[in-house]
């Protein structure tokens, strides 16, 4: 890759790009800072004009999928509507969907061990994602009587971690990815069984939606 093509501020994004690859073709701790900038086709200092380190390019990489995963959810939860069913299943099925489609944004949110608090653009952005979720689940809830009202912060964490096991284990080129039922009908049927737990659907439910 030629350094020509990196003036007017195009070296930020082409690191970016190169991290994001990186990331998915061999781990967070697969390739250093020089390798990054010997793909990017720079010298070995180029990419500090930037990032202070590896780890500030794989957080600009985790805080920018954050914010495609954010969006991505917003949407999903609004074509969901106007069932809060729907809605709420719909930002689990934008789980599984950004996880395809973003792997590299993916592995540096949630397999590089970043610490969200030391960064607080990375946490922001978390949060916005974690708080759609949570959005779509306290309006799920309010077909729940009070007294056996879970928080909605719960039913968040509960699905979210539903389907963080679902892409690592059936997803990805996981080793459950030859399993006879696809990612999306594992969390459909998860999702149905544990509203019931819940009391959103009735028991003899077959469907979430």
């Amino acid at each position: 890759m030629s350094k020509k093509g990196y003036h007017h501020g195009n070296l930020r994004r082409a690191l970016l790009d190169t991290t994001l690859r990186l990331l998915e073709e061999k781990g967070p701790q697969g390739f250093t800072m020089s390798e990054a900038a010997k793909a990017a086709g720079v010298s070995p200092a180029a990419p500090y004009r930037h990032f202070s380190g590896k780890d500030a390019m794989i957080a600009e990489a985790a805080r920018e999928g954050f914010e495609i995963f954010a969006d991505l959810l917003e949407y999903a939860y609004q074509q969901g509507k106007p069932s809060a069913i729907a809605a709420f299943e719909a930002t689990g099925q934008a789980y599984l969907a950004f996880a395809r489609k973003h792997p590299g944004h993916y592995i540096a949110m949630f397999e590089s061990g970043l610490r969200m608090q030391d960064s607080p653009e990375l946490a922001r952005a978390a949060i916005r994602a974690r708080e759609i979720m949570e959005r779509a689940a306290e309006r799920l809830l309010d077909q729940v009587p009070a007294p056996q009202r879970p928080p909605a912060s719960m039913v968040q964490k509960h699905v979210w971690a539903m389907s963080h096991g679902i892409v690592e284990l059936f997803a990805r080129g996981a080793p459950g990815a030859n399993a006879p039922f696809s990612p999306e009908d594992l969390l459909e049927s998860g999702i149905g069984i544990y509203l019931r737990g819940l009391g959103v659907l009735p028991v003899d439910s077959g469907q979430v939606n």
